[in-house]
């Protein structure tokens, strides 16, 4: 059984409530019902966690490397900003799948860099929820393919 560490960046805990038009009506505990859902489909293990500060989001990707045979993170703002985070995850050598519920690339100019999607398997974006449970599926898929 694969074990799947998710990482739900800053912010991400006030889904639902902010910028709506941006992020969707979707709450944070919805979002992880669905992906709780679709790993007992996929008969995988995940654990989730919501950071809003980088060296939390770091410590846990050190914590968890014994664990963890994949990382599904949506960094939020240090998409375009961490190379801490980037660094972790290089570090880890766990398989990463970037996820952002907009298409950061339809938004402004700074955020169509991602400092992330370099150390990453792959980036999905814009499917507002369906972000997460699509990374997911194929974060699985890869770990299954190798």
């Amino acid at each position: 059984m694969e074990h799947i560490l998710v990482i739900h960046g800053p912010n991400l805990d006030l889904l639902g409530e902010r910028e709506k038009e941006i992020y969707g009506k979707t709450s944070l505990p919805k979002i992880n019902n669905l992906i709780r859902k679709r790993a007992k489909e996929l008969k995988i293990e995940v654990r989730i966690k919501q950071l809003n500060s980088e060296g939390e989001i770091v410590s846990i990707l050190g914590k968890e490397r014994r664990w963890a045979d994949g990382i599904l993170i949506n960094p939020a703002a240090y998409t375009h900003t961490s190379i801490a985070i980037a660094d972790s995850i290089l570090a880890v050598k766990i398989p990463a799948v970037e996820v952002h519920l907009s298409n950061i690339y339809k938004r402004e100019q700074f955020r169509h860099r991602s400092l992330i999607a370099p150390v990453a398997l792959g980036q999905i974006s814009g499917f507002g929820e369906s972000s997460y449970v699509l990374g997911l599926e194929a974060l699985v898929w890869f770990l299954r393919k190798r």
